[in-house]
């Protein structure tokens, strides 16, 4: 797949499936402007995948929890490259695993703000730009928005509200041309999987048990996501509000389920 010479936002670029995301549309030829709290790491990677090019990417520093960051994030695309083909709003966090007991509504509030406030923000901002390319945004959602989670309320409800959103502007984007969907990842090794194998008391049975969780026997990996994504970009131009769901068979059959 090809999608040579398009301008592409991705937040939360610098690990994970925004880096998956990095690495493939610039594979595909793409200018990819990606965004990350840690400069370091960002800046790492833009010079490796500029590289190796065909494309290019450029890293700036950013917060999307506050709009002036995702403004300055927009603005300065535009301004480098004077177009925005493709919005990829992939930033966001899973805290641990707590009953709803363990969370407060400062600490639900935060998150909100984290995972969907700053997509509905970045959207808002770079649609002006997707309605005069007819582009598309692509939102990351989450398998769990789906089917719930243990002890995950709060991650659950954004990720929820992540899909819901993307159905419903692309409804109204749709008088513009401007495709709106979604990617609802299952269990995909990134870092924070890492993190949380360390942790586990047996981080080889941690990883075997992610591992079980997919029919296919495997986690999937972030740049399996980034070619998802790119496919959604580049060729899948009949499509929108639509939720694709990237799980590796984790939903399908049935399970136990008891409390015993």
């Amino acid at each position: 797949m090809e999608y040579s010479d398009k301008v592409v936002i991705v937040t939360g670029g610098s690990k994970g499936i925004g880096e998956g995301c990095v690495r493939v549309f610039v594979e595909a030829g793409s200018r990819v402007v990606f965004c990350a709290r840690r400069r370091e790491a960002g800046e790492a990677l833009a010079r490796e995948v500029t590289a190796k090019g065909p494309g290019e990417a450029h890293f700036v520093a950013c917060d999307v929890s506050k709009m002036e960051d995702i403004r300055r994030l927009v603005e300065g695309t535009v301004e480098r490259y004077g177009r925005i083909d493709c919005l990829i709003n992939n930033a966001g966090w899973h805290p641990p695993h707590k009953p709803i007991d363990g969370f407060t509504v400062d600490e639900f509030r935060r998150l909100l703000d984290l995972n969907l406030v700053s997509i509905f923000a970045a959207c808002q901002l770079a649609l002006p730009h997707l309605r005069k390319t007819k582009g598309n945004i692509i939102n990351l959602s989450s398998l769990v928005g789906r089917m719930g989670q243990l002890h995950a309320t709060t991650y659950v409800a954004t990720k929820g509200a992540v899909t819901a959103f993307t159905k419903a502007l692309a409804i109204d984007e749709a008088a513009h041309d401007v495709r709106v969907n979604s990617v609802s990842p299952g269990n995909i090794y990134t870092p924070l999987w890492q993190e949380a194998i360390d942790a586990a008391p047996d981080p080889a049975r941690c990883r075997a048990d992610g591992e079980a969780a997919q029919v296919l026997g495997r986690m999937g990996t972030i740049e399996e996501t980034g070619r998802l994504c790119l496919f959604l970009a580049a060729e899948a131009t009949f499509t929108t509000g639509v939720d694709h769901v990237q799980s590796g068979g984790a939903e399908l059959g049935y399970g136990r389920k008891t409390r015993h």
